[in-house]
C-alpha cells in the first residue's frame, strides 16, 4: 500500500521542499494590487452585513463550516462563481503523488473545502480554517492542494481565510515551480478590505473569461 501523508500535518518548509516550491515577489500579481474599484450599493450593503454578521459570531470561535458559511459563500455569490461558466465543488478529495528520500512513492491525501472550476481548469482553491488560526495556519495546505491541479497552462489562484483575514496566492508551473502571496487583507484594519476582497475574485474570475 503507497504511504500516504494528511495535507494538513505538512508545514510549510515541507510543502515548499517537497514540491521544489520558490517563492517569489508578490507585488508583480496584478490581481491583487490596488486601484480597487467600488463596490455597487446593493453588494455595499451584503458586505457590510458579512461584516457585522462575522463581528458577533466571532465573539465565539467559528468553526470551518461557519466560516465558509458566513463570509466566504456570499463572497463567491457576490463574484459570480455561483453562475455559468463557473462550477464549485466543496470537500473536494485529493491524492497529490510526491517522491519521499526512499525513493517510494507517497501520497499526500486531503480534501479542499472550496474548488472553483471552469471546464475542468481550475481557478481557484479555496482553505479555510477557524476563526482562533492565524490565516497562515491554512497556507501549506492550499499550496499542496494547487500542487494537484491537473492543469498547468495558467496561473492557479489560492485564498487561505480565517474568516477576518485573506491570503491570496498565486501559483505558477514551470522549473522550478514559483508562488507569490498577497498582503494580508483583514476586516480588522481601517477602512473596508472587505470590498477590496471581492475585487480581487472578482479580477481572479475574469482571468479566463473570453
Amino acid at each position: 500500500m503507497t504511504p500516504a501523508i494528511s495535507a494538513s500535518d505538512l508545514t510549510l518548509r515541507q510543502v515548499k521542499q517537497q514540491f521544489g516550491l520558490v517563492q517569489v515577489n508578490g507585488t508583480t500579481v496584478a490581481e491583487w494590487q490596488p486601484p480597487f474599484p467600488e463596490p455597487s450599493d446593493l453588494e455595499r450593503q451584503i458586505l457590510d452585513r458579512v461584516q457585522t454578521n462575522y463581528a458577533y459570531l466571532s465573539e465565539r470561535s467559528l468553526a470551518e463550516g461557519l466560516v465558509n458559511m458566513v463570509v466566504v459563500s456570499p463572497l463567491l455569490d457576490l463574484a459570480g462563481f455561483y453562475q455559468p461558466p463557473f462550477d464549485v465543488d466543496i470537500e473536494f478529495d485529493i491524492s497529490i503523488p510526491i517522491q519521499a528520500e526512499t525513493d517510494e512513492h507517497t501520497l499526500v491525501k486531503g480534501r479542499i473545502d472550496v474548488l472553483v472550476v471552469k471546464n475542468k481548469l481550475w481557478i481557484l482553491v479555496i482553505e479555510s480554517k477557524r476563526t482562533r488560526f492565524d490565516v497562515m495556519e491554512a497556507l501549506p495546505q492550499a499550496l499542496a492542494y494547487m500542487m494537484g491541479c491537473p492543469t498547468c497552462d495558467y496561473p492557479l489562484f489560492g485564498l487561505s481565510t480565517n474568516g477576518c483575514e485573506f491570503l491570496f496566492i498565486q501559483l505558477m508551473s514551470g522549473q522550478p515551480p514559483q508562488y507569490a502571496l498577497s498582503r494580508r487583507f483583514s476586516m480588522d484594519n481601517p477602512g473596508q478590505e472587505l470590498y477590496a476582497v471581492l475585487s480581487i475574485l472578482k479580477r481572479i474570475g475574469a482571468t479566463l473569461l473570453p
